[in-house]
């Protein structure tokens, strides 16, 4: 990938080691900027530093421009950008301690798609709370972002969404590479949804492929599952053409599809008949979906929104019911004409 002659940023933190944290500093070392890496593992760190991660991206060469540390407030010191990624769930605990330790000016950017346990807040709404910061100092990156492909090389593209246009246009000029392509957005909250609702939806569509259900199945829950995403982004203010863009329908399609997605195989491994736990343990990383379906289905009632889906995948997650018993009751629902906010029929 070609690095890119413009770098907004003198220097760059990503927190988070895993796949996507570790593709996203390379992003950012191949565009120019110098990143340190924060792991929680020693080992971890050691490896990111000598070019490789092997555990999350075997087989990836890293830029030269990588280090990683297990230093936290040391890892943000004089970086101007600050990117966390990080499980949603666990994301509050771990940055809380940087309060006031960033630099002045520094920017937060969220990669991380979920909504907050007992809060109901989006991600950059955590990090905004946790570090102290305005909405003006914060940005989000979403879209069909599978880290394997991406670090791999293969042509993608990225939403990078902010409230403040020229923090936006700041965070995409510094992740632009030849083969990763952002665009920019103002409807934070619509992002944010659709990044952590497109999540639930994948659940469902993995367990319609562990259960043997066909393409037809599995188009169908797609395609219903962004009825629910836009349902309740329009619901909470959100922009109707985000939906249908990157960070909406190609985030939707992507993780509902890959084999690479968590979710998706987190989902297959339900409908083949596993538990929760189980399924955790048989997947690869996190399943954002599942730690956060819950989170969903109390947003989208505590402002009176419909999702059947959602409210199904927590119902499977949680043990209260088989899958089998959320299909029929799907199935059996009231007809209705197709539509966001269509009525039942009769």
């Amino acid at each position: 990938m070609t690095s890119s002659t413009s770098r907004p940023f003198a220097r760059a933190t990503v927190i988070g080691s895993g796949a996507w944290g570790t593709t996203f500093a390379a992003l950012l070392a191949e565009a120019g900027t110098p990143t340190t890496v924060w792991a929680r593992r020693p080992e971890v760190a050691e490896e990111i530093t000598a070019g490789h991660n092997e555990h999350y991206l075997p087989g990836i060469t890293l830029p030269g421009l990588v280090s990683a540390t297990t230093d936290l407030e040391g890892a943000v010191e004089g970086a101007g950008l600050v990117v966390v990624a990080l499980p949603s769930q666990s994301a509050r605990q771990v940055v809380s301690p940087l309060k006031g330790r960033l630099a002045d000016g520094a920017a937060a950017v969220s990669l991380m798609k979920g909504i907050e346990l007992g809060t109901g807040l989006r991600m950059s709404e955590v990090l905004g709370q946790a570090l102290g910061l305005g909405c003006e100092r914060l940005a989000v990156v979403s879209g069909p972002n599978l880290a394997d492909e991406i670090a791999a090389g293969q042509p993608t593209a990225t939403v990078v969404a902010a409230q403040d246009e020229t923090l936006a246009a700041a965070v995409a000029a510094s992740c632009a590479t030849s083969t990763f392509r952002p665009y920019t957005n103002t409807d934070v909250l619509g992002v944010e949804l659709c990044g952590a609702v497109k999540n639930v939806i994948a659940l469902a569509v993995g367990i319609a492929a562990g259960r043997g259900l066909g393409d037809n199945s599995k188009a169908t829950l797609i395609t219903r599952g962004l009825v629910e995403i836009t349902r309740l982004g329009l619901a909470l203010g959100a922009r109707p053409e985000t939906f249908s863009g990157l960070a909406g329908m190609g985030d939707l399609v992507a993780t509902c599809s890959s084999p690479l997605s968590r979710n998706q195989t987190f989902g297959r491994h339900l409908g083949q008949g596993m538990t929760a736990e189980q399924a955790s343990a048989a997947s690869r990383g996190v399943a954002e979906g599942a730690r956060s379906a819950r989170a969903v289905r109390d947003l989208a009632a505590a402002h009176g929104v419909e999702m059947p889906l959602t409210a199904g995948v927590v119902a499977v997650v949680e043990g209260h019911a088989t899958t089998e018993e959320v299909t029929d009751a799907l199935l059996a629902r009231p007809r209705k004409a197709e539509g966001v906010n269509a009525a039942p029929l009769g």
